[in-house]
């Protein structure tokens, strides 16, 4: 009998170890899923800001060329192109 009881016990302890663990897991696991979930919106944030960037850039780089500058000349035809191209698109649309 007292191996039984022993075994009892030891199982007991075992159940009680597995639920603490249990209960660490699960709190860090929440801890995670919220750390990534700021960081999600951390990055969708940069990724923004990053386009507001390249468009900030790419205006700059037509204002300097339209100034007089010889850099970027063909790269700012080509955008005017596309971007007349672009509206040229929605007249159409609206006028259908």
């Amino acid at each position: 009998m007292s191996n039984t009881q022993e075994a009892i016990h030891l199982l007991e302890d075992r159940l009680k170890e597995l639920l603490s663990n249990y209960e660490f897991l699960k709190e860090e696991n929440r801890i995670l899923f919220e750390n990534n979930a700021r960081l999600q919106r951390l990055l969708q944030e940069k990724e923004q800001e990053l386009n507001t960037k390249e468009e900030k850039l790419n205006l700059l780089k037509i204002a300097k060329t339209i100034e007089g500058s010889n850099e970027n000349t063909r790269e700012t035809k080509l955008k005017i192109n596309a971007l007349v191209r672009e509206i040229d698109k929605c007249i159409k649309l609206l006028s259908t």
